[in-house]
Parts: structure tokens; C-alpha cells; sequence
């Protein structure tokens, strides 16, 4: 699918939001078009109007972001279950992570698939992530920072995972060697 531009008065609005869909329905790669001149730049990160136009979420109830200390801090691979299930829009504010999406759908013809995007503080790129994906992420750099924008809210006890090396999935993670958390190393295979 072609870009779309958030508002047509260039000189008003900042630069445009660009949408691509990826091959996992329901996760898109959004895509800034920075304005570089003499101070530096500016870029437009996020556009309601736009993600209202391509019928995703243009209300998010929750922003987060996660500091991440060394590189190779694996989180995930995480989701909330139905009828809670988070759509979340992630992008990478500092350092660099590989970012990766699952799909856990039932019925979708893409389940058990997952795809990888390099999300970057200089490449400004943000994933889109559908409601009934499983996420997760490593860091590629020191001191990353990961913003979040989710919706609905987290729901204290109801978060689940599966296990970030399934061999079900393949994932390819860049390192192999993962620093993890004790409940993203003890999360269960997943049964398709």
C-alpha cells in the first residue's frame, strides 16, 4: 500500500507519516519523513488522522518506555489474551533494537509466523503491532530506549509469553546469548 500524507499543508503540519504493510497482516511499518535543514531535523512520529485512515488505533490509553541497560536484553515474547489482547505501536528513541512480531491468531493465515524490524533512534521507524501478536525485542545497543503506545490498557495478571527461543518459530535473534529476565526465560512452548 502507497504513503499518505497526515496533513497537506507541509508548511503547518511537519513532515508526512508513510504506512507499508509488512507480510504479517495486521503489522505495519510506519515510516517518518524527516525535514532536515540548518538547526537540524524535524520529524512527525505519529498521526491520528493517518492511523484512523488505515483503521488502526488512533487513541492509545498507554505510553510506555523501557530503559534497557546492555545490549543483547532480550524482552518477550509477550502478549495479553483476548478480549484483551493489545494492539501496540513501538518505536526505538535511543539505540537500536531488532523488533519482532508473532502471530498467534487463530484463524489468520499468517499464524506462527513472525517478521524482524531493525527499529532505530536514527532510522525513526515504528512497528505497528495488531491485537493477538505476541511481541518482543533485543537490544542491538547499550542504553536503548524503548517508547510503547498501547492499547487497551495492561491488565495486571493477565499478561502471558511464550518462550523467546521456541523452536516452533525459529525467531532469529542477532545475539545469541540473550540477557533475560526469569519470567521470559521460563515461559512455556507454545502449542499451535
Amino acid at each position: 500500500m502507497g504513503g499518505a500524507i497526515c496533513n497537506a499543508n507541509p508548511d503547518s503540519a511537519g513532515p508526512p507519516v508513510i504506512f507499508r504493510e509488512t507480510a504479517i497482516e495486521g503489522v505495519w511499518r510506519v515510516l517518518p519523513e524527516p525535514r532536515h535543514d540548518l538547526r537540524g531535523s524535524f520529524v512527525r512520529t505519529f498521526c491520528a488522522d493517518e492511523f484512523a485512515v488505515h483503521g488502526l488505533p488512533h487513541l492509545f490509553e498507554q505510553s510506555s518506555i523501557s530503559h534497557n541497560i546492555k545490549a543483547g536484553t532480550l524482552r518477550g515474547m509477550h502478549f495479553q489474551p483476548h478480549p484483551y489482547a493489545e494492539a501496540k505501536f513501538v518505536r526505538c528513541v535511543r539505540g537500536a533494537i531488532f523488533d519482532v512480531a508473532l502471530d498467534l491468531r487463530v484463524g489468520s493465515r499468517t499464524r506462527g509466523r513472525w517478521i524482524g524490524e531493525e527499529l532505530s533512534a536514527d532510522n525513526c521507524i515504528g512497528l505497528y503491532i495488531a491485537p493477538g501478536l505476541a511481541h518482543g525485542f533485543q537490544t542491538l545497543a547499550d542504553r536503548t530506549d524503548v517508547l510503547y503506545q498501547i492499547t487497551p490498557s495492561f491488565k495486571q495478571g493477565l499478561s502471558d509469553g511464550i518462550r523467546w527461543d521456541d523452536p516452533a518459530f525459529k525467531i532469529d535473534w542477532p545475539i545469541a546469548e540473550p540477557i533475560l529476565s526469569e519470567r521470559d526465560a521460563n515461559y512455556a512452548d507454545w502449542c499451535l
